[in-house]
């Protein structure tokens, strides 16, 4: 009895002391959402260097890109006479690492600034991000702030194939931390062991306007057949979300004297890598088959619904992705949105989408399949993520879930302050 009484006490004090440090944790910065639920962190191979970043996703709304900030916490007994210096660097890789020889490098930097950390640090305006993760590095830690040009491309990547190593081709945003004598001197070899490095993205949301809905329409004459076939297919709207079903409304008129004998439904990924060179590849992420048959002199109305997923396509080599961090889940690479007075070159990679509607047609008569043919037409769509009402959202395979502000700060408050999570990576 004794001993179950000292148990409640115990469970009574420590239920008391994580909702007083849960308190003080919801308490401060509340008014910033991202740094709360996880902070990530790389540590030179020297140990002196500690990058802390509170998010690795940023958001891009055409008119502008959220800002960058960080800390890195500093042990300068071994610097000597070497400086600190942070860099974000905007670049197109297009070959692994293992295929650096003889002094080529294949990754082309196509935007990279610089920033003085110690001694004589630059010193950003703070925000409440900036407090966060200076209260999780402690002591000699420096903060800095990047903005992103809007001009810039966003992260893609291209899918490697099953057998290839290394990191994946494609446009990439990374900070890095390092030691030097001089911030940009091509001339000074900077070991490995004296940066800590972390990948970011640039994301791209869709517009909060959406446009009216495709529509295309057909008529086809074939041989031995007075009449023609009419098809004509259609779209609520020009733009979906990843992982949201795609109706496709579909009126067949059969005038002639064959029967349509199925539908074929195919959504294809068009990239161009407009960087170095004019390469331009088209890759099909969805293919999809459906019985309905038309009689001759028959008309049919349907709507029949596909969606798109990477999940139905991960053994495709070159398939455009968008950025990947690490072995994380990402998804189908969102349609390129070109603002206007934008040079191609800059993007690095345009990603586009088209649905093709396909009505197999069967021969009749005497020549039967000799006369068959198809009937086709085709619909652009642009696939993109929804534009979060704050700052954050979380992946879960290709659906993105959308957290409310308050909603989260409420849930933050019953969280106890040593459950946050430190992704190291």
């Amino acid at each position: 009895m004794a001993r179950t009484g000292a148990l409640l006490s115990s469970a009574v004090s420590g239920r008391a002391e994580r909702e007083e440090r849960s308190a003080e944790w919801s308490g401060h910065s509340s008014n910033h959402l991202p740094e709360m639920a996880k902070v990530f962190k790389k540590t030179s191979g020297n140990g002196g260097l500690t990058l802390y970043l509170g998010k690795r996703d940023y958001l891009d709304d055409i008119v502008k890109v959220e800002q960058v900030d960080g800390v890195v916490k500093l042990d300068p007994a071994d610097f000597g006479d070497r400086k600190v210096f942070v860099q974000l660097a905007c670049a197109f890789r297009y070959g692994s690492d293992d295929l650096d020889v003889m002094g080529l490098c294949f990754r082309k930097d196509i935007w990279i600034t610089h920033i003085q950390l110690y001694p004589d640090p630059a010193k950003p305006t703070l925000t409440p991000m900036h407090d966060t993760l200076l209260k999780k590095a402690g002591d000699n830690s420096y903060p800095f702030s990047f903005e992103i040009p809007n001009n810039l491309p966003c992260s893609v990547s291209l899918q490697p194939g099953p057998d290839d190593k290394g990191k994946a081709c494609g446009v990439d945003f990374e900070v890095k931390t390092y030691l030097a004598k001089a911030k940009c001197n091509p001339d000074e070899k900077i070991e490995k062991k004296d940066t800590a490095r972390l990948v970011i993205r640039k994301v791209q949301f869709a517009p909060t306007q959406v446009g009216a809905g495709p529509k295309a329409e057909l008529c086809k004459s074939f041989m031995m057949s007075d009449k023609p076939v009419h098809l004509e297919a259609s779209m609520e709207k020009d733009l979906y979300f990843h992982g949201e079903s795609i109706p496709i409304k579909i009126n067949i008129k059969n005038e002639s004297n064959k029967t349509v004998k199925k539908i074929k439904i195919t959504v294809d990924q068009t990239t161009d890598i407009v960087l170095y060179s004019a390469d331009k590849y088209t890759k099909t992420v969805l293919s999809q088959e459906f019985g309905e048959t038309v009689d001759p002199n028959g008309s049919f109305d349907t709507t029949l619904s596909v969606t798109p997923l990477l999940a139905d396509n991960k053994e495709k080599r070159g398939l455009s992705l968008d950025g990947r961090l690490k072995d994380e889940d990402t998804n189908l690479a969102s349609t390129t949105m070109l603002r206007e007075g934008i040079e191609k070159e800059v993007l690095g990679i345009l990603v586009s989408y088209k649905i093709k509607i396909n009505l197999m047609v069967a021969g009749g008569g005497l020549l039967g399949g000799l006369t068959s043919s198809d009937v086709t037409v085709e619909l652009p769509l642009k696939l993109m993520h929804p534009k979060p009402s704050v700052g954050i959202f979380r992946r879960q395979g290709a659906v993105q879930t959308i957290y409310d502000y308050k909603r989260r700060r409420s849930l933050r408050r019953c969280v106890d302050a040593s459950d946050a999570i430190t992704h190291i990576v």
